[in-house]
């Protein structure tokens, strides 16, 4: 569904849909990964997972994906419609705005070179699909003073931060006008 060279870092960036079948395995690997389930709260059994990823699946505003550097599976990321997600409440949407979770659960490709691709990538991608998208955001947690770091790297302002029942989060926001202006492609 995308594909990219990124020069800076010698690799090519790709994104594919989740499969259940097949990425079972390394999703329940990732989220129970003590780094990454302090972040996403879902260290779970593959049953639970599965049905997790079966929700996601039937749910029309979000869609999962795997993220690869070099066909090696690296991250997880959720796109969504933000109007319609947790996070439309918290600001005034507009009608094609989206949005994203994401996790990079590939020991080897962690670091600020490879993570900074992969978000401007994911950013990247979701311009493109749906050239009516003016913005891309977030809401990582406000203290994740890293994640912050790889938004800025990316385009995105903090906009304000705001209290979600589970997290203080950081509303960040990524314009299409800004992002095609200042992000190296």
């Amino acid at each position: 569904m995308y594909e990219r060279w990124i020069p800076e870092i010698g690799l090519t960036v790709s994104l594919r849909p989740i499969d259940r079948r097949t990425d079972l395995d390394l999703f329940h690997r990732w989220m129970n990964d003590g780094r990454v389930a302090f972040f996403w709260e879902l260290a779970q059994s593959h049953e639970d997972l599965d049905k997790y990823l079966a929700e996601q699946e039937s749910d029309p505003h979000i869609f999962g994906v795997i993220a690869s550097l070099d066909g090696e599976p690296t991250g997880y990321f959720e796109f969504y419609w933000a109007k319609e997600d947790r996070l439309g409440p918290y600001y005034e949407p507009l009608d094609w705005d989206r949005g994203w979770h994401g996790l990079i659960g590939n020991m080897r490709h962690l670091g600020r070179p490879k993570t900074l691709s992969l978000f401007r990538s994911v950013t990247h991608y979701l311009f493109l699909d749906e050239p009516r998208t003016q913005r891309v955001v977030g809401e990582p947690r406000a203290a994740h003073q890293k994640m912050l770091s790889y938004c800025a790297g990316a385009a995105y302002d903090k906009v304000k931060e705001f209290d979600f029942p589970h997290k203080r989060a950081a509303l960040v926001c990524c314009e299409r006008e800004r992002f095609f202006r200042e992000v190296p492609l």
